[in-house]
């Protein structure tokens, strides 16, 4: 791989004469200032965005608090784009435009984390139904670390020269937010960025570490829902009826040869049926079921194969079961869609150079070992669904202890989206934003 070296005298002045403990892994000027930004008063900021977590599109107290903080360190300021969101600019001479993205929603998931400032949180959706609400996925330390990257940043002025913009994103979970914010102006309302760069804090990567790699970083997904339209019937009367039940169940069961047997084994997909719903009573046949389904894939052409046949496998059911043709099930998909999220790869080498000359050279994972197929909306704002190159980061979350005694059959750590999600937020929120501000110093270099 080809690696792109820039050394700018923005990296220079943020960590003037690093040290050779800083060089061996220890902390720079920027991190023991964010150190202390924590004591002072990011830990607060964390434990209040902890405690009081908000569902998507109903972040309203959380964009509040994001505008003022944006407001206190010197941006411009404007709320309500893409329902929640919140845009600060800060100007700062000619240059480019460096975004940088947090997202802040919280999930439908009661708090089970044993933390003494777990939440307790309920909160009508938007479904209008009330539900218990969590940071689950770690967007609390995202927007921490934005707050503490403007506050860097901001201290700095005399160090860069271009334009920042801080994005605050609503609705990441329902993967549509970032949508949102787009279809609301967002490159057109404010200064087009040259580069779009976040990250996301990972509990299966220690603490202190950064995974950043070229190409592929997040998959595509689609939420897809099936409604089967059946016919009501007493349940010891089966055959009056037409079941959707059963119905459903044949569905679940053939879509599972959708990545068996219908798109290549070298080439990664998942269908999953996340939610099944029908019916009130032990002995009555429903004359509906609702099927709630995510579908992931890292290209277009399998992308299409897995909801082609989603529909296939819905249609034929229906008709294997004796559905008319204007009862046969309804499949609707993309109320939540987003495209695979690609990183750049210049601007990734560029960033990880600055990272390793900024931070240290041990900061960043010799090697990709994600595992799933998460998928993330920051796809909306980058290459190649737009011109702007974008650079999208993990950051550690766990002591590698803590994942060393879960390798070696210990308790196991919690995932994402788990009602057990915890991570170290002091190290995930103080390596997340001198993460985005060594990389912003060195994308906005003064002349």
């Amino acid at each position: 791989m080809r690696r792109y070296v820039m050394t700018s005298a923005a990296i220079l002045l943020a960590a003037p004469a690093m040290s050779a403990a800083a060089q061996e892994g220890g902390q720079t000027p920027l991190g023991q200032e964010l150190e202390s930004e924590w004591d002072g008063s990011l830990e607060e900021l964390f434990l209040t965005f902890h405690r009081n977590p908000e569902l998507s599109f109903r972040e309203t107290e959380t964009a509040k608090r994001m505008a003022a903080e944006l407001k206190d360190a010197g941006f411009t300021v404007t709320e309500n784009v893409g329902r929640t969101g919140v845009v600060g600019v800060m100007e700062n001479g000619p240059g480019p435009v460096v975004m940088v993205r947090a997202d802040m929603d919280g999930l439908p998931v009661k708090e089970q984390s044993g933390l003494d400032y777990a939440s307790t949180a309920t909160q009508e959706d938007i479904d209008g139904e009330v539900k218990p609400v969590m940071h689950a996925c770690g967007h609390d330390t995202h927007i921490t670390a934005m707050v503490g990257a403007a506050r860097a940043l901001a201290a700095r002025k005399a160090d860069w020269s271009g334009t920042l913009l801080f994005v605050v994103q609503p609705a990441e979970e329902r993967i549509g937010g970032a949508k949102a914010m787009m279809e609301d102006g967002l490159y057109e309302r404010f200064p087009k960025p040259d580069y779009a760069l976040a990250f996301h804090v990972s509990a299966d990567t220690p603490t202190g570490k950064i995974g950043l790699f070229p190409g592929i970083t997040a998959s595509s997904s689609d939420s897809v829902d099936i409604t089967i339209h059946g016919v009501g019937a007493h349940g010891a009367s089966p055959h009056m009826g037409k079941d959707p039940i059963v119905m459903g169940a044949e569905i679940v069961m053939a879509l599972q040869t959708l990545v068996s047997r219908e798109i290549s084994p070298l080439a990664p997909g998942v269908v999953t049926v996340g939610s099944f719903h029908s019916g009130f009573k032990h002995n009555i046949i429903s004359d509906e079921a609702k099927l709630q389904l995510t579908v992931r894939s890292n290209d277009n052409a399998v992308r299409e194969t897995l909801i082609d046949g989603i529909k296939r496998i819905a249609a034929n059911v229906g008709r294997m079961n004796g559905l008319p043709e204007d009862r046969l099930p309804e499949v609707r998909v993309g109320f939540e869609s987003t495209p695979v999220t690609v990183n750049d790869p210049e601007l990734t080498e560029r960033v990880r150079s600055a990272l390793t000359s900024g931070i240290g050279p041990d900061v960043l994972l010799a090697e990709d070992d994600n595992e799933g197929m998460g998928a993330e909306d920051f796809a909306y704002f980058a290459a190649p669904n737009t011109d702007v190159p974008g650079a999208y980061m993990w950051v550690g979350g766990t002591p590698q202890a803590v994942i060393d005694a879960a390798e070696a059959g210990g308790p196991p750590v919690p995932s994402h989206h788990s009602p057990q999600f915890k991570v170290n937020a002091e190290e995930a929120v103080t390596l997340g934003a001198e993460a985005m501000t060594v990389a912003a110093l060195d994308l906005l270099p003064k002349s």
